[in-house]
């Protein structure tokens, strides 16, 4: 088998993926690994990657260098999204990627990312196409339909869990009235999104990323953080608006108090959380299947075809 490397750099976090794939192309394992870096902090406001965003996302990467290289990969290949896209010194980053890692990190187009989401997303999903695939980041969130046979319609939106927190959610807890802003932008961004992808063609609703699966983890009264539990379980839009207001209405702290919390995650969870309450509501949704396959097994699974 040949063995491949994917890093996904987003707005909150740097992850890194190294798997076995198989003739038929499904991958195999061998580590995953997520640091939350937030390279993102900052850049809705001014226009620029700070660097001590870049510093932190420099530190993640030199031991992801190490373990590429203790692994034997063949093949490797890095994207970065929202956050280097939007930044006015993304060379500065980029630079510093290809020193650290001895290859450039590729920013890939709002579309390219969302195809790359849904390969992801999709493979080995036993359900009733077509799909709506829904991946939330720090500063972006990608929507894509498509059956298991390929992408017929994405959009990339600028709303994510950073940037919303970032622009609206200034407290801890937000007050009711920066909740109410918030929940204007995003349904704003969310009816344009399902609107271009046609959303009312799904008939299986898939979400992505650490809102979707850190809500779908609280929903399920788990006590630890489980992937095994939480990958393709289904939960009721009615349980996510319960989760959703619980969130809300707490500090970071008594987030935390949650075992299945990552501690950089528990700032921006109210507006990840918010996110997804919104698109579940807007496009009718009964329920949302939760998918801990994303983005970097689409890269991992796209390392062969870009060799």
């Amino acid at each position: 088998m040949t063995r491949v490397a994917a890093i996904d750099c987003g707005t909150n976090s740097v992850r890194l993926l190294i798997a076995d794939v198989r003739p038929d192309g499904s991958l195999v394992d061998v580590t995953r690994q997520m640091r939350i870096v937030r390279l993102g902090q900052g850049v809705d406001r001014t226009g620029r990657l700070a660097e001590e965003a870049i510093e932190r996302t420099r530190v993640a990467l030199v031991d992801y260098a190490a373990e590429i290289a203790a692994a034997g990969v063949d093949h490797a290949r890095m994207v970065a999204t929202s956050a280097s896209r939007d930044a006015s010194n993304a060379e500065d980053f980029r630079a510093m990627v290809t020193a650290t890692l001895g290859f450039a990190p590729e920013v890939v187009s709002g579309d390219e990312e969302a195809r790359l989401t849904f390969a992801g997303a999709v493979q080995g999903l036993q359900a009733k196409p077509p799909f709506l695939v829904f991946d939330i980041g720090g500063g972006s969130t990608e929507f894509v339909v498509g059956s298991g046979e390929g992408v017929d319609a994405a959009i990339s939106v600028d709303i994510g869990c950073v940037r919303l927190t970032e622009r609206h959610l200034h407290d801890h807890p937000p007050t009711p009235a920066q909740v109410a802003a918030a929940e204007k932008d995003i349904t704003a961004a969310v009816d344009r999104a399902l609107a271009a992808v046609d959303a009312g063609r799904a008939r299986t609703f898939v979400g992505l990323a650490g809102s979707v699966t850190t809500v779908t983890a609280l929903a399920l009264g788990l006590t630890e953080y489980v992937p095994e539990r939480i990958h393709r379980a289904r939960v009721s839009t009615e349980d996510v608006a319960k989760v959703t207001a619980d969130l809300l209405a707490a500090t970071p702290e008594q987030r935390l108090a949650n075992a299945v919390m990552h501690p950089g995650r528990a700032d921006v969870i109210g507006a990840g959380a918010l996110i997804l309450r919104i698109i579940l509501e807007r496009s009718g949704a009964e329920s949302v299947v939760a998918s801990e396959s994303d983005i970097l097994d689409g890269v991992a699974m796209s390392c062969l075809r870009q060799s």
